[in-house]
């Protein structure tokens, strides 16, 4: 193998390619990037970058060692399909990349609520440059969605004195990922901090013609808005690869070793929709450490090498920060999983594990690492 194709210049690009030359890979590899940008970390856009705390240079994730990979850099071009016959990457151009082996990182991106100017997403370095202009002016903001970006970004708005409701339409925040006994938990994090939650009702439409000033909810009630930020989840960059025969399933199908169906073409990160072991299906993963470690799974794979890091990593784990607090979670919840808390109280800082079946298959802390590093060792 002499040359490796990178689809994607982000966190989980920019790990696959470190990956390769970690495990002795010394062809070409070409990174391909649709955004002008060198990589630059997410998380911080929806917290300190958001707030102003941090800047452009302090989130790059590019460090002196990445300008030793000798990597050929192609941003600001767009992937529009990929040949299987030949492992061809096909630019929007029409210029046709063909090597020996690829490498699928190509995200997702925020799903979209359309509406008039103070609607806002946040992905991408500029939606937080254009948010954060926008917060700096003060006023009410009103976040759809009470996900993880969605409850990051409420916080940073308190933070810098903003009134701020959160709209839900689940009974609980987070109710899919942590069920709905922790959801509340987390519908208490919002009160104490000063935030409004309504859940239960779907948002009907946003109301404002050359500017939004107010969301309406599916019961009549309208909500005013100075700024809206629609947080409802993320879509895989995954339609370039229609036709190519590829299984898209929620993401790019692939084992628990990257791999997909065809030969020499693994996917990592948030486009993929991966077998994995902890879990025992497949599940898409849009988290940080996944798009960490996943890459050296895939690394190995495409190297035709052993990896020793699909059982060490088959633990799913996150964190969020959302008003001075860490939220950490580990393993996978599913519905009828029991819940317990074992340290704490739901009021403040407190560990909970799940269980099924009497085994522990995830734990959640809010301020509690050592408890939850214990717990997760063990799930491990």
């Amino acid at each position: 193998m002499r040359t490796i194709t990178v689809v994607g210049a982000s966190l989980a690009g920019l790990s696959a390619a470190r990956a390769l030359r970690a495990q002795e890979f010394a062809g070409r590899i070409i990174v391909l990037g649709d955004e002008s940008h060198e990589p630059y970390d997410r998380p911080p856009l929806s917290k300190d970058f958001l707030a102003g705390a941090a800047s452009v240079d302090e989130i790059s994730l590019m460090t002196p060692d990445d300008k030793l990979l000798d990597l050929d850099w192609r941003l600001g071009v767009r992937a529009a399909a990929l040949d299987p016959s030949e492992r061809a990457v096909v630019l929007d151009t029409g210029e046709r990349i063909v090597t020996d082996g690829v490498v699928l990182a190509t995200g997702a991106r925020a799903r979209e609520m359309p509406g008039p100017a103070g609607v806002h997403t946040l992905r991408t370095l500029e939606d937080a440059l254009a948010l954060r202009e926008e917060l700096r002016q003060g006023g009410s903001l009103v976040v759809i969605g009470a996900g993880f970006i969605g409850a990051e970004v409420a916080s940073t708005a308190r933070q810098l004195g903003l009134e701020v409701t959160v709209i839900e339409t689940l009974p609980t925040p987070m109710l899919g990922p942590l069920g709905a006994e922790m959801g509340q938990a987390c519908a208490g994090l919002h009160a104490r901090n000063g935030v409004t939650l309504i859940t239960g009702v779907p948002v009907s439409e946003l109301v404002g013609s050359s500017r939004v000033r107010a969301v309406r909810l599916a019961d009549g009630r309208e909500i005013p808005a100075d700024i809206v930020v629609v947080g409802i989840g993320a879509i895989p960059n995954v339609e370039w690869l229609a036709g190519s025969g590829l299984t898209i399933n929620g993401g790019v199908v692939t084992d628990a070793r990257c791999s997909t169906d065809i030969p020499q073409v693994v996917a990592v990160g948030d486009c993929a929709s991966s077998f994995n072991d902890h879990a025992g299906t497949v599940i898409r993963l849009e988290h940080w450490t996944n798009a960490l470690q996943q890459p050296k799974i895939a690394a190995a794979s495409l190297l035709g090498r052993a990896s020793v890091h699909a059982a060490r990593f088959s633990v799913p784990y996150f964190w969020s920060d959302q008003y001075g607090a860490r939220l950490q979670f580990a393993g996978h919840r599913r519905d009828g999983d029991e819940v317990e808390v074992v340290e704490g109280s739901l009021e403040g800082a407190f560990a909970a594990v799940y269980r099924r079946d009497s085994r522990p298959v995830a734990v959640l802390a809010v301020d509690q690492p050592r408890v939850f590093g214990r717990w997760r060792r063990e799930l491990s």
